[in-house]
């Protein structure tokens, strides 16, 4: 069996910090729910995958991927802040080093902004993080 992408190692090392982590997966619910796509009938708070780009940055015979990732995180009606506590959570748990990936090496992890919005249409409040990486294959 081949290693997964390098986009889907991180997705899977970003799963595995989050659900590791008590706090945050109390601000979530009672388990880190990190989801692709809103799930049927599920109640926020929870977050989930949005869009991913991965670029090649290979340096001097290195593969290395450039990643740029954004996480929602859908607030509880009328709490912007349930979001944000658990974007914020999510971006400390980020500054941690080391995160085994699988197929690859982790070389940088940061989170380069957190939003917060609220659709004035919906009403629906969110916090977003933009998270970049790179990663180079082992």
């Amino acid at each position: 069996m081949s290693d997964p992408s390098p986009l889907l190692a991180l997705r899977a090392g970003l799963l595995a910090r989050f659900a590791a982590d008590p706090a945050l997966v109390a601000l979530l619910g009672g388990r880190a729910r990190l989801h692709d796509e809103p799930p049927p009938g599920s109640v926020p708070v929870y977050a989930l995958f949005g869009d991913a780009e991965i670029r090649d940055d290979s340096v001097d015979g290195a593969a290395r991927h450039l990643h740029r990732h954004e996480i929602a995180v859908i607030a509880r009606p009328g709490s912007v802040r349930t979001a944000l506590d658990a974007a914020e959570r999510m971006a400390a748990l980020l500054g941690e080093p080391a995160m085994p990936l699988q197929g690859c090496r982790l070389v940088l992890l940061r989170v380069s902004a957190l939003k917060a919005h609220r659709n004035p249409r919906t009403g629906e409040a969110r916090a977003s993080l933009t998270v970049e990486a790179v990663t180079e294959t082992t």
